[in-house]
């Protein structure tokens, strides 16, 4: 099977279509998670932590949530696999440290890296927005077997600075933040309700179909699907070089 889309930017989603959620359920989740403890009492008084403790009190309704209570509670989210932005942020916290000292390393399928380097040296602009934070985005980009592929993303994009990503109103602000046109955006996911709201917002769109993934979604969507990068063929839209 063979995409073939005529665009201007790409925008990715990470887990289960660059990635492989595996490492990201196997080895990152369990490392944030014994470490939810010393970052909230250790650091309890940094801004971002302080922010992040709000809202997870915010979203459980206890104003008065002491620092286990919200430890069980982004544990209990861990084991839902919730899209809960407090979480993703102190695992961001967590990990951008973890990734500087060399204690995690990412993932990239095989097929991945050769081709966004392809489309990057060709003018394509290159775009994430995944679930996890920025922060922890930027990390997993920047410490890759492959070295350090940050430099081939203009920006990258969250819950926080775009939205939710089942909804369309995210996207509309994502292209209002890039200026790339809707119909030349590209986005790449293995979920189908999130290109469900990128394709409402104009986009176009691409199913990853990777048989080790858990969430593989065939069944039940017309969005093009593709089993790896190298069956996209992209064709750079006009007047982008």
């Amino acid at each position: 099977m063979t995409l073939r889309r005529r665009a201007a930017a790409v925008v990715l989603d990470i887990e289960g279509t660059t990635s492989a959620t595996r490492h990201v359920t196997d080895v990152l989740y369990p490392y944030s998670r014994l470490r939810f403890a010393g970052l909230l009492t250790a650091r309890r008084d940094e801004p971002e932590v302080r922010g992040a403790v709000a809202q997870v009190r915010e979203l459980l309704g206890e104003p008065e949530a002491d620092a286990r209570r919200i430890e069980r509670a982004l544990g209990a989210w861990l084991d839902e696999d919730r899209k809960v932005t407090p979480l993703k942020t102190l695992q961001g916290i967590i990990w951008a440290e973890a990734f500087a000292r060399g204690d995690l390393t990412s993932h990239f399928y095989p097929d991945v890296v050769p081709v966004l380097r392809r489309w990057h040296e060709r003018g394509v602009r290159l775009y994430v927005y995944s679930s996890g934070s920025v922060s922890a985005q930027r990390s997993w980009f920047g410490h890759t077997a492959e070295g350090d592929l940050s430099e081939l993303v203009s920006g990258f994009f969250d819950t926080r600075n775009a939205g939710p990503k089942t909804a369309s109103a995210s996207y509309r602000a994502i292209a209002a933040a890039t200026g790339a046109a809707p119909a030349d955006t590209l986005f790449l996911s293995d979920r189908a309700a999130e290109l469900d709201a990128a394709r409402e917002a104009g986009w176009l769109t691409g199913l990853l179909l990777r048989p080790e993934e858990p969430h593989r979604e065939a069944d039940g969507t017309d969005h093009p699907g593709v089993r790896s990068f190298t069956e996209i063929d992209l064709v750079l839209a006009e007047g982008m070089s």
